[in-house]
Order: structure tokens, then sequence, then C-alpha cells
């Protein structure tokens, strides 16, 4: 008989505790959109759209971070991973420490011919607002 603990065992929900395990259960947000809801307690403290950048672990001078631009997670920031299956079948991550939790879900894109219409899509910024100028230095002539 042997001392260890069998590995866990997990069907579209559950609560993981094990570094490795929740790396590999993040890995399909990065380099995708997702909303996130950062929750202390019951109160919702932040919440936005980024782009998942990073997700590190053994990287104790990297911080985890959500800003609308990018989003980078180091696993070693929190407690434990819960996750549940949406109707959609799309995950629902919700990383927690202590009181508060960040709940992250995929963004749903466009649907085309190609995609579902909760497809995975990454962060665009509408430009059609701005022009774009070219500024040039002052011609100086030698006498």
């Amino acid at each position: 008989m042997s001392s260890e603990p069998p590995a866990k065992f997990f069907v579209n929900q559950g609560l993981v505790t094990s570094r490795t395990d929740v790396q590999h259960l993040l890995r399909p947000i990065l380099k995708q959109t997702v909303s996130y809801r950062y929750l202390r307690g019951r109160d919702l403290v932040a919440h936005g759209t980024g782009w998942v950048e990073r997700i590190v672990v053994d990287e104790p001078q990297m911080s985890t971070y959500f800003t609308p631009i990018s989003i980078t997670i180091n696993v070693d920031s929190f407690e434990h991973l819960e996750f549940e299956t949406r109707p959609d079948q799309l995950l629902v991550y919700t990383l927690v420490q202590g009181d508060e939790r960040v709940v992250i879900e995929f963004v749903p894109g466009v649907a085309t011919d190609d995609e579902g219409p909760t497809a995975p899509r990454q962060l665009a910024f509408d430009t059609s607002g701005f022009v774009q100028m070219e500024l040039t230095g002052l011609d100086v002539t030698e006498e």
C-alpha cells in the first residue's frame, strides 16, 4: 500500500490546490481575451476585460495583475482555483486568496463561419475616431 494519496479526479468542476494543476487548468486562457471580476468578500471591487499575456509558476518576483490591456497570473499568488463548466461548455475560473477572489471567463466573440458565438477572440481597440499624423523636424539651412 502506497503512503502517497492518489491523484485527484475532477469532471467539469472542482477545487484545485495543486500549483501544477492550477497552471494546467489556466492554460486555455493564455493569449485569450477574458473578462474578470475582482471581489473582496461579497463586494465587487473592480472588473474589466483584458488579454492574458502570461501564466507563471515559481517566479516569486513576478506579481499577478489585471488591467484592461494585459493580464499576468502568477499561480503562487493564490491559495486555490475553483472551476466550473458553463452550459456553453466554457469554463469559469475563480482564483482565491483569503476573502479575495478573481473570477475569469472567456469573452464571447463575434460569430463567423469558422467560429461559434462564444469563440474566444483577441482584445481589439476601435481606432476609427483617431487621426494618424506624422510630425517632422524643422529643416535647418546652413548659412
